[in-house]
């Protein structure tokens, strides 16, 4: 794509000439930090999405927010063409397409590990070829047998995101005999479905799927038992970043707070669970929560 802003090597805050940065090596999985947690970047092209919806609508503005981020220290960014906020309306596969591709093919050149956020095998397959390297996929229990085959046969690396419908009717899916038992064991069900089609243990992560088919008090269960989570071998990924759940918590006069004023209980979050040994954590706000990890790594030693 022929755009300032995709353009290998340049910042995210140019001026009509592009400043050049030194070219960049071609991201890869393995080169991810070891001594922290991993930090994603959460970039949704979507005119909907609960947070930033519309700030990045178009191909232009998503790559310079996917560079800021990049730049600002991300290791992962998570491209996203479809709201899955609670109620959202279902995107068609080709306009999900025409939001993502370009953005990833330009975060790719410039150097970035890319995630594609998207629950439909063909988007998926197209997203590789672009050059993310990981599928984001929300689709839970529902999860299709053409995306496992997709994930297998490409060697790419699945998040493994427990929800258990589309977003327009999970909230009415929320009841549980004991949530984090139920979680864990449909999360073990669809792992052992990836394994059977040949996806190697080390590219499965999981991730507890907070705010998908739960209320609050589900999400904090979610949260205090993470640890059970990481019994299952897999690397773990939490994904709390400015929820529902964190505004409800922050309610003021009776008002939740607003999204841009969850970042500190989301980076609390992240200190919380990354203290227990989560992996990584996906985000909105990269630097604060970029500071936590950090944080946590070095009180470790």
């Amino acid at each position: 794509m022929d755009t300032l802003a995709a353009a290998p090597g340049t910042g995210p805050n140019t001026s009509p000439l592009p400043v050049l940065r030194k070219p960049r090596p071609r991201a890869t999985f393995e080169a991810l930090p070891t001594d922290r947690a991993v930090v994603m970047g959460i970039l949704n092209v979507t005119p909907d999405s609960f947070s930033d919806g519309g700030q990045h609508a178009t191909a232009d503005t998503a790559i310079a927010a996917g560079l800021r981020m990049f730049y600002g220290g991300a290791d992962i960014i998570d491209v996203g063409g479809e709201s899955t906020r609670p109620g959202a309306a279902e995107v068609p596969e080709d306009e999900e397409q025409r939001r993502v591709l370009p953005v990833i093919e330009a975060l790719v050149k410039a150097g970035a590990l890319v995630s594609v956020d998207t629950r439909r095998a063909s988007t998926a397959a197209k997203a590789l070829d672009a050059g993310a390297l990981i599928v984001n996929d929300v689709s839970g229990i529902t999860v299709s047998q053409e995306m496992i085959d997709v994930v297998a046969g490409r060697g790419a690396y699945y998040i493994l995101m427990h929800n258990r419908g589309p977003s327009r009717v999970m909230d009415s899916l929320s009841e549980y005999g004991d949530v984090l038992e139920d979680v864990l064991a449909e999360t073990t069900k669809v792992r052992d479905r990836l394994r059977e089609a040949g996806v190697e243990d080390e590219k499965i992560i999981v991730d507890p799927g907070l705010g998908f088919a739960k209320t609050a008090d589900h999400n904090w269960a979610l949260i205090a038992g993470i640890e059970r989570f990481l019994g299952l071998g897999h690397k773990v990924l939490v994904g709390a970043s400015r929820k529902r759940f964190l505004g409800e918590l922050l309610t003021t006069a009776g008002k939740a707070a607003a999204f841009e004023e969850r970042d500190a209980a989301t980076a609390a979050i992240t200190t919380l669970t990354v203290a227990k040994g989560v992996w990584g954590v996906r985000v909105h706000d990269v630097a604060s929560n970029l500071d936590a990890v950090r944080v946590v790594a070095r009180a470790r030693g």
